[in-house]
């Protein structure tokens, strides 16, 4: 069941992007189960803070220092706002100006699948953790495909629907739990626990929501440009940084978006996977 709360919260901060508040509150739901509650905690892909500010309502001031980075200077400089960060870079997920072994944990929230070139990241996550300091990401998975409903109109190619929908997301590649756990061994982590989440019903009523908001958006671009792009052309993206939706506005937005949902009896199949990892300790 979603948790309509959350949805709320993340609809009053993306008033233009609904698909994503739905997917957001399904992910942070799950997440937050696994954040730390002390410690100096790197945001890897922070964006504009709005997620994480939201996954750490409820943890105690000053138990824990945040540090953000991203490749996006737009994002990082509306991150930078509320200061809710002690400090924020502007840079790649590989290389980031922080001392090695100086950060007792890592979160990343759907970021590491649009980054290409993946084995660099986890290295640099590797190089900053403490020994012990455990990295917790939420990433696409395989079965994100299988839970798509596909291309509406009769003989339409799932393939190519597919292949578009990977582009418009900037989404590189989906691994299993055996592909994850292959890949941060390699640099000295290991998997601690990893849930899937975000159900056929849940992937469903997100790909209808944004069929009809950022998939028109890319239409409208001539499926050249991520919606991002667009929010910023448009001046959406200013827009939504400077407003917040009224709490009513949002409740029945939620209301409206949850209609009819119903997610207990389609919990075979997830599209979304969650990690909890920690960086093994040298003897």
């Amino acid at each position: 069941m979603i948790n309509r709360n959350l949805l709320i919260d993340f609809l009053r901060v993306y008033a233009f992007q609904p698909a994503t508040a739905l997917w957001r509150a399904v992910e942070v739901d799950v997440f937050r189960r696994h954040i730390p509650d002390s410690g100096t905690c790197l945001d890897l892909g922070c964006g504009d803070g709005k997620l994480t500010s939201i996954l750490f309502a409820q943890t105690p001031l000053g138990q824990l220092n945040f540090i953000g980075i991203d490749a996006d200077e737009d994002e990082t400089r509306q991150a930078g706002v509320n200061n809710f960060y002690s400090r924020v870079h502007t840079c790649l997920a590989s290389q980031i100006p922080e001392a090695s072994e100086s950060i007792d944990h890592i979160i990343s929230n759907s970021v590491l699948e649009h980054i290409p070139d993946i084995e660099p990241v986890i290295a640099e996550a590797a190089r900053l953790l403490k020994p012990g300091g455990t990295f917790t990401f939420s990433v696409p998975s395989t079965g994100f495909h299988e839970c798509l409903h596909g291309p509406l109109l009769p003989g339409a190619s799932r393939e190519a629907y597919l292949r578009q929908m990977d582009k418009r997301l900037a989404h590189f590649y989906y691994f299993d739990s055996q592909g994850w756990k292959e890949l941060l061994e390699r640099n000295g982590l290991e998997i601690a626990s990893q849930v899937g989440y975000f159900n056929r019903a849940e992937v469903h009523r997100w790909e209808t929501i944004s069929r009809f908001t950022a998939g028109i958006l890319y239409l409208l671009s001539g499926q050249k440009l991520a919606p991002i792009q667009v929010q910023k052309k448009l001046g959406l993206r200013k827009a939504q940084n400077t407003t917040r939706l009224p709490a009513w506005l949002a409740s029945l937005m939620a209301s409206i978006l949850l209609l009819g949902l119903n997610t207990k009896d389609n919990q075979d199949k997830s599209g979304c996977l969650l990690v909890h990892a920690y960086k093994k300790a040298v003897h």
